[in-house]
């Protein structure tokens, strides 16, 4: 299926997309693109449909082409203190606020949003499925992500984040069994028992 190209046929959009509310350690990570010149072969898809290098190649090509685009992260700690889900918009906010262009019209992957500045958005479900902005932004947040946690894993081995990136593996809860939780982890998605942890998609 190919995507759209854009929303609404004027004004600059925002396309925006996070990745990571599902782990147990690391931060969320949300990027935000505006694309105003759509290529015409361009097909790009959510990145969890793409293998590592496609994603890591689309990522290089968006971040050269595109209009706008821009990538940042809320620490565990902000997660633990705001909660996932308004973590997540908050990464989304700081990652709008440092695009170089202004938007006219934001487009969000989800059913939720906290309202940005004045700026309309709309929210799309499958929304890095529908259009091609929204799908950038879900690349850009996907490697920028990973290559993080690869670097955490560089300080944490015992983890394994270079593979699993701080999702719940079965290697990752015997982990935390055995050593307990790093700094990265989020307080917060540990249950009272340390034996215990949540286990998030």
């Amino acid at each position: 299926m190919k995507l759209h190209p854009s929303w609404q046929a004027e004004g600059l959009e925002a396309g925006c997309d996070e990745a990571g509310r599902g782990c147990l350690a690391g931060p969320v990570t949300a990027a935000a693109v505006i694309w105003h010149d759509v290529p015409t072969d361009l097909s790009l898809r959510d990145s969890k449909k793409l293998p590592p290098r496609q994603r890591e190649s689309w990522a290089a090509r968006i971040q050269a082409e595109a209009s706008a685009w821009a990538v940042a992260h809320v620490s565990p700690a902000g997660i633990d203190q705001l909660n996932i889900l308004h973590a997540s918009f908050t990464a989304m906010h700081q990652a709008l606020d440092k695009l170089s262009l202004r938007p006219q019209q934001l487009l969000i992957d989800g059913n939720r949003f906290r309202p940005y500045q004045d700026l309309p958005h709309q929210c799309f479900v499958g929304g890095d499925d529908r259009f091609v902005a929204i799908a950038a932004a879900s690349i850009l947040a996907k490697v920028h992500r990973d290559r993080f946690m690869r670097q955490l894993h560089e300080r944490y081995p015992a983890y394994a984040w270079k593979s699993n990136k701080g999702y719940p593996t079965k290697y990752h809860r015997e982990a935390l069994n055995q050593v307990g939780p790093s700094p990265w982890h989020r307080r917060s998605f540990l249950l009272k028992s340390k034996q215990a942890y949540l286990d998030f998609k």
